[in-house]
């Protein structure tokens, strides 16, 4: 990893520090309403006219910087694999596997085996590295 990148990511990991956690407005009052992030749209609505104390709003600011934006924290791109075929389109120097929850421990072992062979990381292998 590159210099730049590695600022990035520890760029990426102050303000991820810094982001609240978006809840959807009285989400804590009812059991029927998820906690999951929807738009206030009240007329009245404190969370929507900003007041501090009814939380943050989703806006302009608070994401990770363009180039490092959805990157596993080693560095490398995630590429989810369900087969051995699929593992010829990975490119190791950029790219990292996740083996599919599917997949049975037969077939993962052999997905491991090649991937290790063809120098590819392997994210979800069940090891301790």
């Amino acid at each position: 990893m590159d210099p730049e990148s590695r600022r990035l990511f520890n760029v990426r990991k102050v303000q991820k520090g810094k982001k609240p956690q978006f809840k959807r407005t009285c989400s804590h009052k009812f059991k029927r309403l998820d906690d999951n992030w929807r738009r206030p749209r009240g007329s009245q609505g404190k969370q929507r006219r900003k007041y501090v104390s009814k939380g943050a709003l989703v806006q302009v600011g608070y994401g990770s910087p363009a180039a490092v934006k959805g990157l596993h924290p080693s560095g490398y791109s995630d590429v989810l694999i369900s087969s051995i075929a699929e593992l010829e389109l990975v490119d190791p120097s950029y790219e990292a596997i996740r083996i599919a929850g599917t997949i049975g421990a037969q077939k993962k072992a052999l997905i491991l085996a090649k991937a290790e062979e063809a120098g590819i990381k392997v994210l979800n292998s069940g090891r301790s590295e």
